[in-house]
């Protein structure tokens, strides 16, 4: 069932501290309250094609895959694409705003399995359950002390 997700976040903190956890999955269980684990595959300098061994949580289930990243340009923009059972891919694009920076988040897949039955959920629904990542990673950004612009986030739906 394939299901695309649009949504904006301005986050009064600038792109280079929003980017550094969209950029680094290591750090996702920290903010996104469905991410309960990633493990980069190999070594070396991250990059484009650099992969993760992934487990999110969805209620009792474990869901495991793989994260890899298609697209990095910094401070700009960052796109994941993940494995099945998502099948899915996820960018994040920031460009800076007056009071901090603009995220514009697609997320777009054809999930698989039983968990078509999330894919179900209506889109406000779904938008709602990951705008919780943007208020996480709100706090995250605060509690870690950096530039902090203003301390709060607004959301909006996107396309």
């Amino acid at each position: 069932m394939w299901r695309r997700v649009a949504l904006e976040a301005d986050i009064r903190h600038p792109p280079a501290a929003v980017f550094s956890w969209l950029a680094d999955p290591e750090r996702w269980s920290e903010f996104a309250p469905a991410v309960e684990s990633r493990r980069r595959i190999g070594h070396g300098t991250v990059d484009v094609g650099s992969r993760w061994e992934a487990v999110d949580r969805i209620g009792p289930f474990r869901i495991r895959f793989t994260d890899e990243l298609v697209v990095l340009e910094p401070d700009e923009r960052v796109v994941w694409d993940s494995s099945a059972p998502w099948n899915s891919r996820v960018e994040y694009r920031l460009t800076v705003v007056p009071g901090g920076t603009r995220v514009e988040a697609r997320y777009e897949g054809d999930v698989a399995g039983w968990l078509r039955l999330a894919a179900l959920l209506p889109t406000w629904v779904l938008r709602l359950i990951l705008m919780r990542d943007f208020h996480g990673l709100r706090r995250q950004l605060a509690a870690e002390g950096g530039v902090q612009i203003e301390d709060q986030v607004e959301l909006t739906p996107g396309t």
